[in-house]
């Protein structure tokens, strides 16, 4: 199904009003928002809708996801936010878990937290406006002022953070010196291990009782979507077998390849030689450097589960050299 360009085109589709009302419903469940009469002396922030389709490791639709989004960017610190920082897993720490997984012959699993960021508690006073195609029409003069944190407020990934680990911590878990997003849970010789990347949450566990145990744990305090064995996550598939843990980006690659136009290329086996001189074609076309730049920082990304395509000849500080094989 296609994404709407806008507002106008979501309303007329009954399938997405019905993923923005269950959106909404979120918002009542969890209490986040109150509607208020204007205050005088307050900025309001927009809100927004956004649309996106949800995808499997395949590429197919599952389902369609509506998200009201603040227009955080109009915040003004020291007014609408104070502290934004909260850590995020990075992917050498996910390869890391998927090694030590392995290694001691557990599988992990995948769960995500639905509207992760109405969980967050904020402490400063945030008015946002009414949904668009929602306003109350008793009351369109009013906007809703912030208990939880909204998408898109800059605070509200901090917020999410610190009510995630502080609820893991009461339960006994014990948060990472070095790595803040990873908790730990030891029960005599068995271990359970809790990944932490915003909303999604890759756990695993030496005994299957404790893994139980923490599946029924999440989803007795958040409303948790499980997705079963750990597939697929920031663009690396994922294949956990009794032989080991495989990893590859073939979906990543073919997006890479339209992206950038070269889904017709040949494929060879080293691209450009490696002991080439490079002189300035003065008669040539000037390169865009935002493309090149682009197409870089995504072959870096791909050597996550292709570290052989990489090699560097640095000689001088200006010069980096990258080699692909296919």
């Amino acid at each position: 199904m296609k994404e709407p360009d806008g507002i106008d085109e979501a309303l007329d589709d009954p399938d997405w009003i019905l993923a923005m009302q269950e959106e909404l419903n979120q918002f009542e469940r969890n209490k986040v928002w109150t509607l208020v009469p204007k205050p005088d002396n307050r900025s309001i922030i927009g809100t927004k809708w956004v649309f996106r389709n949800k995808l499997d490791e395949s590429g197919a639709v599952v389902r369609n996801k509506a998200r009201l989004v603040a227009k955080g960017y109009s915040q003004e610190e020291g007014i609408d936010f104070d502290e934004t920082f909260a850590p995020v897993a990075r992917l050498e720490a996910i390869r890391l878990l998927l090694a030590y997984a392995c290694y001691n012959n557990f599988k992990l699993y995948q769960m995500d937290v639905k509207s992760a960021f109405l969980d967050g508690e904020i402490k400063e006073e945030v008015y946002v406006s009414q949904p668009p195609g929602f306003e109350n029409p008793q009351h369109k003069n009013r906007v809703y002022r912030l208990s939880k944190a909204l998408y898109g407020l800059k605070q509200a990934p901090r917020a999410w953070y610190e009510r995630l680990s502080s609820f893991l911590i009461e339960k006994g878990y014990k948060r990472g010196r070095v790595d803040t997003t990873l908790f730990l849970k030891h029960r005599g010789d068995h271990l359970v291990v809790v990944q932490i990347y915003v909303d999604d949450i890759i756990f695993g566990s030496t005994n299957d009782k404790l893994y139980t145990e923490f599946s029924e744990l999440m989803t007795s305090e958040f409303e948790m979507s499980m997705m079963g064995e750990l597939t697929f996550f920031l663009g690396l598939q994922i294949q956990q077998t009794d032989e080991g843990t495989f990893l590859h980006q073939e979906k990543y690659t073919k997006q890479l390849l339209k992206r950038f136009g070269l889904e017709g290329s040949k494929p060879l086996s080293t691209p450009m030689a490696t002991s080439a001189k490079i002189d300035k074609d003065e008669n040539g076309k000037e390169v865009d450097n935002k493309l090149y730049r682009s197409m870089i920082g995504s072959l870096l990304y791909l050597t996550a589960s292709r570290p052989d395509i990489l090699f560097s000849d640095v000689r001088s500080t200006e010069k980096v050299q990258v080699v692909l094989v296919s």
